[in-house]
């Protein structure tokens, strides 16, 4: 079978696996995990040789930088506190505990290599709890602890399997040396990441001064950032995910004042489906090497699978060993905390406890883990690339199949309460609207100026009403007026879309003017939904 057939199959095996996890009603990544096995017993499949740097290149990089650039800033700053006992605390002891399990049962993992298969295996991966989040409204900080903690924990985990690798081919490790340098790679990489994108921004700014600048070149230009930021930090011996985190931070922060709606719409459906096209590639290349490395593994195959249930077992238990007292021990011990962020019930910290599944990040590093190490060839790869996938699988399965009833039995929603916050957010965002319309319409001069900005006012106030449930009407029948408003909204614009399409059918109007037309009526639909 040619390359070509192999690009092909992977994008028919992504759309058969997408349309199962949503039929299944789960994860996409579980779906994904699911199809790299079954790609590990196809037939005539060839079995890519891909560099290992390749790999970390590609994957890494932008899945950080787009974690960074959705992540609440705010929120990040309020929950620092959590998120630095998850996100270094948790990570550090993770591999810790898996390293000396590791060490005990397989001999020939020297303590390098058991820290580096500890370093791959400790940081937990937002994509498959976001998705369970995304059908059920969880409490807003336990999703903003989560999305922060997978968010640092990478970069965290990241600079120790640098640290592991480097012990691993050198034979030495000294952790005085190793400590003060871990300050000076992150520190590093942290700078390199924001002058990155300062560099970016006052390039997207002077192409705007010049009038050259739109939609497409704004989001090459962000499609750039995270490969800019790790390749220069990795160039300079910093750490590259580290940059890459730190540019999409502070991109994402600084870009509400020079990119306009357009780049945003545009940038959004861009980084959606590269994340989703990076995820499947990663879990689908597994099954391509899966082969390959079971016939390596070959007679202890059951062996290294039951090794691979106890890691799994391991990081599972540490989390949640970690994430109570972690809760709880400070608030007992500080009253100043206590009263300023008094102890939350068990459940949601059960929650946080249970939503521990590997991902898309040990799976990348994993497999870019180098052949060789120095000038021996690194025989336990092969066993490092199981083990993580067993990690994975057992934590996506187990833990992603079991979060979302979990999260229903104990109780642990907010939709009523997270609906009112959104409702009130987009009332107070219309009565903007309503005072800068008011205050242009004092300045207005001609008649049909000022007939126009009342009709737009009496639009944005019934906005209001139907928010509130007003026009004299309570309770249930606000979600009912709502959705009836929404309903008209629609026909009339599937009205506005059949005539444009009879236009174009009848010659009446050129393709570009469609096009643009039909952006509009595609943006005004996807409003409504």
């Amino acid at each position: 079978m040619s390359q070509a057939s192999v690009l092909v199959t992977f994008l028919g095996a992504v759309v058969v696996l997408a349309v199962l996890a949503k039929r299944l009603r789960v994860p996409y990544p579980i779906a994904f995990t699911i199809g790299g096995i079954a790609l590990a017993f196809a037939r005539h499949l060839p079995r890519p040789h891909i560099e290992p740097d390749l790999i970390m290149l590609l994957v890494v990089p932008p899945l950080l930088y787009s974690a960074a650039w959705s992540t609440d800033w705010v929120a990040l700053k309020r929950n620092a506190r959590p998120i630095a006992f998850l996100a270094v605390g948790l990570v550090i002891v993770t591999m810790l505990v898996v390293a000396v399990v590791v060490h005990a049962v397989l001999p020939e993992f020297t303590w390098p290599l058991a820290f580096t298969l500890g370093a791959i295996v400790s940081p937990p991966d937002a994509v498959a709890a976001e998705a369970i989040f995304e059908r059920l409204a969880i409490p807003r900080r336990v999703a903003a602890i989560i999305s922060g903690e997978c968010l640092m924990n990478d970069a965290t985990a990241l600079v120790l399997y640098r640290f592991a690798i480097a012990a691993a081919v050198s034979g030495t490790f000294s952790l005085a040396r190793a400590s003060i340098a871990f300050v000076i790679v992150a520190a590093g990489g942290t700078l390199v990441g924001m002058a990155v994108a300062l560099l970016l921004e006052g390039v997207l700014r002077q192409i705007g001064r010049l009038g050259f600048g739109d939609a497409m070149i704004a989001s090459v230009v962000f499609l750039l950032a995270p490969f800019a930021a790790y390749l220069a930090a990795e160039e300079l011996h910093v750490s590259g995910v580290l940059a890459a985190v730190s540019a999409g931070l502070l991109l994402s922060r600084r870009s509400v004042s020079f990119i306009d709606p357009e780049t945003r719409v545009l940038g959004s459906a861009v980084w959606r489906l590269l994340t989703f096209v990076l995820n499947a590639f990663a879990f689908l290349l597994i099954g391509l090497e899966l082969p390959s490395i079971l016939a390596a593994l070959e007679p202890h195959v059951r062996d290294y699978a039951l090794y691979g249930l106890l890691v799994s077992v391991t990081v599972i238990l540490v989390r949640i060993a970690w994430v109570f007292p972690a809760t709880y021990l400070p608030r007992s011990l500080n009253a100043r905390l206590r009263r300023h962020d008094p102890s939350p019930a068990w459940q949601p910290v059960a929650v946080l406890a249970w939503a521990g599944m590997r991902g898309i990040v040990s799976l990348a590093v994993a497999l870019s883990l180098p052949y060789t190490l120095g000038d021996q060839p690194f025989a336990a790869r092969s066993v490092m690339i199981f083990l993580t996938f067993c990690v994975v699988f057992f934590t996506l399965v187990v833990q992603g199949l079991t979060l979302g009833p979990l999260i229903e039995w104990l109780g642990v929603t907010e939709t009523s309460r997270s609906h009112r916050r959104e409702t009130g957010l987009r009332i107070r965002a219309l009565e903007a609207g309503i005072v800068r319309l008011q205050d242009d319409r004092v300045q207005h001069a001609s008649a049909l100026e000022r007939e126009i900005a009342d009709r737009v006012l009496e639009e944005y106030r019934q906005r209001i009403d139907v928010l509130r449930g007003k026009s004299d009407q309570e309770g249930g029948v606000e979600e009912r007026e709502s959705r009836i408003d929404r309903k008209v909204q629609k026909e009339a614009l599937a009205a506005e879309r059949d005539a444009i399409v009879a236009m174009r059918r009848a010659g009446e109007i050129p393709d570009d003017i469609y096009r643009s037309i039909e952006y509009d009526l595609d943006l005004a639909t996807l409003r409504l939904s």
